[in-house]
């Protein structure tokens, strides 16, 4: 979730606003109890009309559930490794966690991004784990945000229904469907995105937290973050000095910052 805050003209007060952007995916790494995508908290049960064991699937994060559950349909129960309200980058995995894992007919994650996740993998789940990042196309160095872009989150829907299709074979035609109809709708996404930014004034993107990347790569945004990928990061002097000259020399109008990140550095570059 994320909010923005407006940057006034040195003699106004600061004024808060929030950010709408009318995306099916979260723009950030958290996942936020108050947010759409969490509204159904961890775990989403899908039609108790289908008949049969449904395949139970967790998933690391929020992005990744929201995937699977599309793709499997009714076929699958999909829980949310990552609470509502808690960073993925500090998720610590509990006994019952480890359990879920284990347990799992498949586990679906981004290696490399939660490394207590990797690790538990590893341990309990290296049988029956898919690791999306290849499928994500992890262009940009240290950045896992490949959610942010429509395009890229179509092909992870893609790899998903393949390996759900191993597990399930009868249900490999209900599988490729769905991942077609995500797709679809990504890609409308995407357009629509596109013809919606093609006409800024500004492509200037200031943020709290350097997330951003793989949005500002696919519609031609420049990211500038004030801290570094990881939202813990704290900015030296220095870096807060150049981040406010590049916010006066550009007029820059709006800083957004991350609901579960402390706004205190966006405010004082603001």
């Amino acid at each position: 979730m994320t909010n923005a805050i407006t940057v006034p003209s040195w003699s106004a007060r600061l004024g808060v606003a929030a950010l709408v952007i009318g995306l099916a995916v979260p723009l950030g790494c958290s996942s936020d109890a108050g947010s759409a995508e969490t509204t159904t908290a961890q775990s989403i049960a899908v039609s108790d009309s289908a008949s049969g064991a449904r395949l139970q699937i967790v998933a690391s994060f929020y992005p990744l559930q929201f995937v699977t559950r599309l793709v499997g349909g009714e076929r699958v129960d999909v829980s949310n490794l990552t609470p509502p309200g808690v960073e993925p980058h500090d998720l610590e995995l509990t006994g019952e966690n480890t359990a879920s894992l284990q347990d799992s007919d498949l586990v679906v994650y981004l290696g490399g991004f939660m490394a207590a996740l990797d690790s538990a993998v590893t341990a309990v789940a290296s049988s029956h784990a898919l690791d999306v990042a290849s499928s994500a196309r992890l262009d940009l160095v240290g950045d896992p945000h490949f959610w942010l872009d429509p395009i890229r989150l179509a092909g992870v829907a893609d790899v998903v229904a393949a390996r759900l299709s191993e597990i399930d074979p009868a249900g490999a035609a209900e599988f490729a469907q769905n991942a077609t109809t995500l797709r679809a709708q990504l890609a409308e996404l995407d357009v629509e995105f596109a013809g919606g930014l093609a006409s800024c004034v500004s492509t200037d993107v200031v943020t709290s937290h350097s997330a951003f990347g793989y949005l500002a790569q696919r519609y031609g945004l420049t990211q500038v973050g004030i801290a570094g990928l990881s939202p813990e990061s704290e900015p030296s002097p220095a870096d807060l000095a150049d981040v406010a000259a590049f916010v006066e020399a550009n007029d820059v109008q709006t800083i957004y910052y991350e609901t579960l990140i402390d706004p205190s550095v966006a405010e004082t570059i603001a």
